[in-house]
Parts: C-alpha cells; structure tokens; sequence
C-alpha cells in the first residue's frame, strides 16, 4: 500500500509539474520585460494549442484589454455565423402618408456597418434616394429611424474627450459614413487663415493661422451633442494639407440630412425638415430585469427599397484587422438582437454564454462596450488564451483567424515584427489605449509548433507607450526563437 501511494504521488508530481510553464521560458521573457517603462503592469500568458500552459505572468490579473475586446465579440459572432448571416437586413427607405397631398420620406436603419453615402460603394445611400426619386417629385420630412436598437450611442466607460474622434463616434442602428466627417485643412500665406473643406454639416470656427514653416499645431475642439467645431492653431505656409476626422454623435440625424441632399440632387422637392426616430433605452433592454423571455417587438413596415443585407464575415475582417470601433460595437448590437431587443446588456448576455461555452470563469472578463473604448472592460491573460484555444478547435477557427492581423503584412500590425522570425507567422488582435497596450493571439515558432498567446501591458508611464510595445514585442520573438 505504501509502495502504491508513493507511486500515485509520484504520478500526480509528474502531472502537475507537466501542467507548470517552462521554468526557462519565464526568467528570460521576464528579463525582457523589465527593459520596459518602470512602474508598467505585465500580464502574460503562452500556451500550446492543446491549453498546456508554457509561459505565466500574472495571468489571473485583471487588466484593461483596449481593442483585444473585439477579439471576444467577433468569437462570440462566428460562433453563431449563419444565425447571423440569415437574420441581417439591409437599410430600407418608405415613404409614409404625412397628410393631404404629402408624404415624408422615412430611412431605416438596422446596423448595416457600410452604408455610405459616396458614388462608389458597396452599400449606397444613393439607390435608396433614386428609389425614392422614382416614385415622387416632392416629399416634406426626411426623417432618420433607428429604432431598431435601443439609443445608447455609447458604451458605459467612454472617455469623453473620445467622442469629438472617429474613435468615440456614436453608435446607430441608421450609420453612414462610418459616422465620420473629414475636414481638410489648407495652408493660405503667411497670416492668412487656412482653407478648410468640410462638409457643411458641423459649424467651423475657424481660427487657425498659416505660419512659416511646414509644421502645423492645430486644435480642434468640439463638445459632445454640439454641432460647434473650434478650430485653433498654426499650419506652415509649406506644409502638407492637414487632414481632421470628426465624429457624428447623432448618426441617424446625419444619415437623414445626407439623404436630403441626395433627393434633392435628384430634383426632389424636400418642403420639411430633417427628423429622427430614436427607441429611447428601457428596462425591457435588459435581460437580468425582464427574465429570458425576449421583448416583444413592433411589426417592420413595407419598404419601398432595400439594400442586400450585409456580409458579417465581411465586417469582422474589418474590426480585427483594422480596429474598426464602429463596426465592432455594431457586431455586438447586432448578436444582442437575436435573442434580445439589440442592447448591449443583449450582447453581452449572449457573449458571456458563448465565454462560458469556452469554459472562460466569469470573473476573468468584463466588457462595457464592443470596441474596446470603454476605461470598464477586464480581461486576465489566461481568458484570452483559453479563447484562442477554444476558438481554434472550432469549425470556424481558421476562418476567424483569417480576421487577424498579421505581423509585417497588414491591419494594425502591418509595420511591426518586421525583418523578424515573426513576420508573416504572428496573427493577433493589437489593443491601445491610455497607458494600456494590448497584443494577443497566435505565433508560428522556430520549429514550426503554434502557440496561443496574450501580453497585455497596462499603467505605463505617460509618454513610454512605444517603448512598453518594443519590449513586449521582443519579448514574443524571443519566444518563438526558443520553441
């Protein structure tokens, strides 16, 4: 007997020393890192596909994942592809009794990603004005209807100096453009103000001053809900044009001013105003309040016309590979919607189910948005590599990997790993934000084995992001050098 346990002891020994992280591994990445910012928070986890453990620092600590949150939504998306796929439907424009003699041109939006408003593509606006210009010469109202999600233009956690940016645009079920007005700033001479091409949608006021020289210090300013952009600053008489983002707080109001233009290009006679319809937030909305019974939903109305329903996979190359924050909180409405009224507290009951399903402990992640601008959302290192290896074992692994940038190639990665063994063979979602920086997914070895990995940095001194990414990012080549 005692010949037995000492056999079963030695046994489990040699279990749970297999399932430790390779003890050579960790002091020469954790060498690495201590090149980095000082005071900077590592999280870091490595592993196989088949979820052995090689490489663990502080992986159960929780740490802000900036745009690595969109890895969890496009998962839980390709989780329940068709589903998706099957239920999307494009914008559709009707035209609706509005009196004797009258009709208002009513635009419904229902999370199409890229619908645009430009002459060449793929989702356009302008078919919907011509389908409208084909049934009448004269309209009043041209309202914007975005009712198919409930208004919550942003997530809790948004910084609110983000929301002026193309980053912290806000959220629609009616979205154009990518919610985002470009303005182009023109050197005059010296003395003279600038030219400024923008859209005349926002006011300008424009106080910038063109200087010698062919820098440019510029400002802009504009406060959330305002349509007001200030302006100020300097641009050398020999500099370059500047180029301005803006983001659109009411998309669907700006999707129904576009629409004006377009009828009116089209010598249609719009008498009214512009409009919108939004379906104000409720606690219907949430699922812990109403119970598991989905709310009940209002008949769709006829549409005159429909764009095709757009291609999910399509928009989820977008988000991973480019970081497209729009399309992203969109995604997570859209898989809200399918049990749901299209809330996030929709999409966030539905991605934790597929969390669960991956066998991720609740407490290892906590999401606010879908983008990944949220200051509230919490991920630990050993969450993301368990999706990774989760994700990878399903039918749709290699597909959504195909979503991620790969190093030296494109996306956000495309100008790092360059000129290394991980050029072409790391496949990962990056993640920035203040103080945070964020890379996890898979790299191809020396030897050719795959891992699965996270490293995420947080709480860096202002000022040192680029140094915390040097590190992290010779931290993984050493990795893959030693394996």
């Amino acid at each position: 007997m005692r010949r037995f346990a000492l056999l079963v002891a030695l046994a489990l020994s040699g279990t749970i020393a297999a399932a430790q992280p390779a003890p050579s591994l960790q002091p020469m990445v954790e060498a690495i890192l201590a090149q980095g910012p000082g005071g900077t928070r590592y999280g870091v986890m490595v592993t196989a596909l088949d979820g052995k453990p090689l490489l663990a620092i502080n992986p159960d600590g929780r740490f802000i994942p900036a745009s690595n949150t969109k890895m969890f939504v496009t998962a839980t998306a390709f989780a329940d592809l068709a589903a998706l796929q099957a239920a999307a439907t494009g914008t559709g424009v009707r035209l609706e009794p509005a009196g004797p003699g009258q009709v208002d041109v009513i635009l419904h939006g229902r999370g199409q990603a890229r619908l645009s408003s430009g002459a060449d593509c793929t989702s356009c606006l302008q078919v919907l004005a011509e389908a409208v210009a084909a049934r009448t010469r004269r309209v009043r109202h041209v309202i914007g209807d975005d009712s198919w999600f409930p208004a919550e233009p942003w997530g809790p956690g948004m910084s609110w100096n983000n929301i002026q940016t193309e980053s912290g645009t806000g959220i629609s079920a009616l979205s154009l453009d990518d919610n985002m007005i470009i303005a182009m700033v023109t050197p005059a001479a010296p003395g003279a103000t600038p030219a400024l091409a923008i859209a005349p949608y926002f006011e300008v006021d424009n106080r910038i001053v063109t200087v010698a020289g062919d820098g440019d210090a510029i400002v802009a300013a504009r406060a959330p809900n305002s349509r007001l952009i200030r302006l100020t600053g300097t641009i050398g008489a020999a500099a370059r044009p500047v180029k301005l983002e803006f983001g659109i707080d009411d998309p669907a109001d700006y999707a129904a001013w576009s629409l004006r233009r377009l009828l009116q290009a089209q010598g249609v006679t719009v008498t009214g105003a512009i409009g919108t319809r939004h379906r104000p937030l409720s606690p219907a909305d949430d699922p812990a309040v109403r119970g598991s019974a989905p709310p009940p939903r209002p008949p769709q109305p006829e549409m005159l016309a429909e764009l095709p329903p757009p291609d999910l996979a399509a928009d989820m190359a977008i988000i991973n590979k480019i970081s497209q924050n729009l399309y992203a909180d969109l995604m997570l409405r859209r898989i809200g919607r399918q049990a749901g009224s299209g809330s996030i507290a929709d999409g966030q009951a539905a991605l934790r189910a597929v969390m669960t399903a991956a066998q991720l402990p609740a407490a290892s992640f906590t999401f606010a948005d879908g983008a990944g601008m949220s200051s509230y959302n919490r991920i630990t290192p050993r969450a993301a590599t368990r999706l990774l290896v989760w994700a990878a074992g399903q039918p749709w692994g290699a597909a959504w990997r195909d979503t991620l940038s790969v190093a030296g190639v494109d996306g956000t990665l495309r100008n790092r790993f360059k000129g290394t063994l991980l050029q072409g063979k790391l496949f990962a979602k990056t993640g920035s934000l203040n103080a945070t920086r964020a890379l996890s997914g898979y790299l191809v070895t020396r030897s050719g084995r795959t891992l699965a990995f996270s490293m995420l940095a947080n709480d860096m001194p202002e000022g040192s992001d680029a140094r915390a990414t040097a590190v992290v990012d010779k931290a993984l080549v050493a990795i893959a050098e030693a394996n």
